[in-house]
């Protein structure tokens, strides 16, 4: 079966740039960690689709805002995270808990503004979602709730599994020369860890590649349902999580008594949300790795790399250790999946061959009709 997906997906600035706007800047993006900013005045920053965003705490209230401001667009927040107030450093603006500004120094005499240019002085502000230890946002000026982008399901499997989240985070960037997509597409194919990662995770964990034939015929067909609503009823359907494989011969660790494993079973648990966030729990909930994919340009993406536990049952003195050693294995792994989607990027050419898909591709299959059909839809979602 041949993909929709042709090369000028993963290579035209044209097709990016209208990823941006038809996705990126409508559906609901992970933006963080909730236990990252759980005091007064904590913050956290990040850039989605271009747009450069800061989540403020203003006692214990979250609010999203667009971290520009007002006067010379110097950012607000200049860090990943910190905890500070809401104030500019450029010429000291400071802004409110509705993105009002509430103070500028030397505002009557330097400024000069009228009392209806001063009302009118107010960041953006976007839409914001917890669900249990992670935050979502929405930029558009309409967003569409939460729950037609995830299923109830995924959205309790989220609230649960990240609850269980210890606040003890260790993290780490990598940038990529490869477009968003082939991660998740990656992700998405069981068939793929024998072969790019034999040494490692394939030695722990046997992933099993199935077809399923009611979605491989469904997904040979054309979208039935083109309307807005049919658009976002498919999109619910593109994450997915919960148990991936059973885990035979689990490694124990001491510390593993030490903190509240999340689920009971010995397996790989794994959470794909669309577009562009994955969680898994390689070791039965023990710990995770939370992997958040910003796309840059057709041909390279930032990946934020999280690395916690479980939530300690007690402090331990080595626990800083743990998660060295559990990000150094999770970056042999990753490493082994940037180096063949580095590969795959630098073979792609206008003119090559659109790839040739497998009957248990279902799922990859799926999400490509949807977004075949978006790219090219005046309306979206």
């Amino acid at each position: 079966m041949r993909s929709r997906m042709y090369p000028g997906c993963y290579l035209d600035e044209n097709i990016f740039q209208r990823e941006q706007r038809k996705i990126f800047r409508k559906v609901w993006m992970f933006a963080g960690l909730k236990m990252l900013v759980s005091e007064h005045n904590a913050f956290l920053t990040r850039k989605i689709a271009g747009i450069p965003v800061v989540i403020q705490n203003f006692h214990g209230e979250l609010r999203a805002f667009e971290n520009v401001c007002l006067h010379r667009s110097a950012p607000l927040q200049t860090g990943p995270v910190g905890r500070r107030p809401l104030v500019c450093a450029y010429h000291a603006w400071r802004y409110g808990e509705q993105g009002q500004v509430e103070h500028i120094p030397d505002g009557d005499t330097l400024y000069r503004f009228s009392s209806e240019e001063r009302c009118g002085l107010k960041l953006r502000q976007f839409a914001l979602r917890p669900v249990g230890n992670l935050l979502f946002v929405n930029l558009d000026s309409n967003p569409f709730p939460l729950e037609e982008q995830f299923s109830p399901e995924f959205i309790a499997s989220l609230e649960s599994s990240s609850e269980a989240y210890d606040s003890e985070v260790m993290v780490t960037t990598w940038h990529g020369k490869y477009n968003w997509k082939l991660a998740y597409e990656n992700l998405r194919d069981a068939n793929h860890a024998r072969f790019v990662h034999p040494g490692t995770l394939a030695k722990t964990v046997t992933f099993a590649p199935q077809v399923n034939e009611s979605l491989l015929a469904e997904t040979a067909k054309p979208l039935q349902d083109t309307s807005q609503q049919g658009l976002r009823q498919q999109l619910r359907r593109l994450s997915k999580g919960g148990m991936d494989a059973h885990i035979s011969r689990m490694q124990r660790f001491g510390w593993h008594d030490l903190v509240q494993r999340w689920g009971a079973e010995d397996a790989y648990y794994n959470w794909l949300a669309y577009p562009n966030l994955h969680i898994a729990s390689a070791n039965g909930g023990h710990s995770f790795i939370l992997e958040y994919h910003t796309p840059l340009t057709p041909d390279t993406t930032s990946m934020e790399v999280y690395r916690f536990s479980a939530r300690k049952k007690q402090a331990f003195t080595y626990s800083h250790a743990v998660l060295l050693a559990e990000m150094h294995a999770s970056k042999l792994v990753l490493a082994e999946d940037v180096d063949i989607m580095e590969k795959v990027q630098a073979s792609l050419h206008p003119d090559a061959p659109i790839a040739m898909q497998g009957a248990y591709e279902g799922d990859n299959r799926l999400v490509e009709r949807w977004y075949s059909h978006l790219m090219e839809d005046g309306n979206g979602l």
